[in-house]
């Protein structure tokens, strides 16, 4: 086994479900030290438990609980890592929601709730991490978890997929604002992935017949095809990149057949 990140420290937020599970149990694998942070429900705490029976020796594993959409949470995410590992190498803003709702129909509260965990949620743990990484003047690596939906639309994502596109916009930013402390900011943008998110609507067979016969690859994707992606961009193998994108769909983006 290969150890990417061995040495390295990793903050990941919305940490113990789908694609954020995936590469906290990842970057574990590649040697890093890691800190996820999850809403605190009883279903969160039973997930983080069965993560840490999977931690290799080695490493360690520490959990922080809260709403990311809570400035505070962000801060609190960071200070309990540095505590625990003593910095801060990789943050991978993933944390997110999406629940399907008809435009016409869309209440104030759904879009409200979406834009504060998607968007807000970010901004606020990339900025707490980018002080960290800062004040530790070593650089580092920030991950924001986009999506497809950034660049192409969705009717019944009309609340959703401005989140996404904001969170591959803040990558670019941040990484213009933050390059001068050798701090890099890219952004991952999955396809479909079979998450807790979206897994009663694969369910329909002709619906997931319909997404296979689109995707080169011809599956739909599983939260671990997000984990070597994101392993590269949180090791020195990406040193030099910054400000990018990399989707991860299989192919369905650029499938126009």
């Amino acid at each position: 086994m290969t150890q990417l990140l061995a040495g390295k420290v990793a903050a990941i937020t919305g940490g113990v479900t789908g694609i954020g599970r995936a590469i906290a149990l990842e970057y574990l694998e590649q040697g890093a030290n890691v800190a996820v942070n999850h809403l605190g429900d009883d279903a969160s705490r039973e997930k983080f438990k069965s993560m840490e029976a999977a931690v290799p020796p080695g490493v360690k594993l520490i959990e922080v609980q809260g709403d990311i959409s809570q400035q505070e949470t962000a801060k609190e995410l960071v200070a309990a890592t540095v505590e625990a590992f003593g910095k801060l190498d990789v943050f991978v803003s993933n944390a997110g929601v999406c629940k399907f709702a008809e435009f016409l129909d869309l209440e104030k509260s759904l879009f409200d709730f979406t834009i504060s965990t998607n968007l807000s949620g970010a901004f606020y743990a990339t900025q707490a991490a980018a002080r960290q990484m800062k004040s530790q003047g070593h650089g580092g690596s920030i991950i924001g978890i986009s999506s497809i939906s950034a660049l192409v639309g969705g009717a019944q994502q009309t609340h959703y997929t401005p989140t996404k596109a904001g969170v591959l916009s803040l990558m670019q930013s941040c990484a213009c604002a933050l390059g001068q402390y050798q701090i890099r900011c890219n952004a991952l943008l999955p396809g479909t992935i079979k998450t807790q998110l979206n897994e009663k609507d694969l369910e329909d067979p002709e619906k997931k017949r319909y997404m296979e016969g689109r995707i080169p690859l011809g599956r739909t994707g599983v939260p671990e095809d997000l984990g070597g992606p994101a392993v590269f961009l949180a090791s020195d193998m990406s040193r030099y990149v910054t400000g990018a994108q990399l989707l991860v769909d299989g192919g369905l983006f650029v499938n126009l057949q």
